[in-house]
């Protein structure tokens, strides 16, 4: 999802707010707003702040505990919270602590399997790339509102990654082209991880290396 549809959501939200301030009305016990629209309101405010900033983030425990009562207080409370997160999005600021190591993590691997690829491992340098795309694409899952998992036998088990690359192209994360590169790359990994060392050179491992990195600037969570 783009930086623009994230901003109109929290534009859509803030007008719910809106929506749910205007249903105040007074009672014997001081003043209410609708229930169900309260609720309605926590429930997709919550949803999206995960999504984006995740739970551990000051805005979702805020938005949390806040927002419970349907209250007067407690919409303007979330309403508040909404429109700090606008501005962070509009301002570009939106990035997460576990983005951040994720990013610093996949870095070091990065670089550790263009060390290996000056060392001439090819095969340790395909298996280790591969599996950083893996990692990956499984993060814009989570971004994108793309399961990682699927149930057989009632336990959830984890997609192939090749599925999770067709659904993320399908929600235009990305075109058709890097679909097709990531499928490769994907199939190049499980060439070396299955030791299928002869189907492949190391030429090929050295463009998959240098695509990722690309992928991965241009395609963040």
């Amino acid at each position: 999802m783009k930086l623009e549809q994230l901003s109109q959501r929290a534009e859509e939200l803030i007008l719910q707010a809106d929506a749910l301030l205007a249903t105040q009305h007074p009672s014997d016990f001081g003043d209410w707003v609708d229930g169900e629209q309260l609720a309605g309101f926590r429930s997709a405010s919550l949803s999206f702040i995960e999504r984006v900033f995740g739970r551990e983030h000051p805005y979702f425990s805020e938005f949390d505990r806040g927002v419970v009562n349907a209250r007067p207080e407690d919409a303007r409370t979330g309403r508040g919270i909404m429109v700090a997160v606008l501005g962070e999005l509009k301002g570009g600021w939106v990035i997460t602590a576990r983005g951040l190591v994720a990013a610093e993590l996949f870095a070091d691997f990065l670089d550790m399997a263009g060390y290996l690829l000056s060392e001439g491992y090819k095969d340790a340098a395909a298996v280790m790339t591969g599996s950083v795309l893996e990692e990956h694409l499984r993060q814009l899952a989570a971004k994108n509102g793309v399961s990682v998992t699927s149930i057989k036998s009632g336990t959830p088990v984890p997609r192939k990654a090749d599925a999770i690359n067709a659904d993320l192209a399908g929600k235009d994360v990305y075109g058709k082209l890097d679909q097709k590169s990531a499928t490769a790359w994907l199939d190049l990994r499980n060439k070396a991880a299955h030791g299928k060392y002869s189907e492949f050179t190391i030429d090929q491992v050295r463009l998959m290396h240098q695509g990722v990195l690309d992928f991965m600037s241009r395609v963040a969570p």
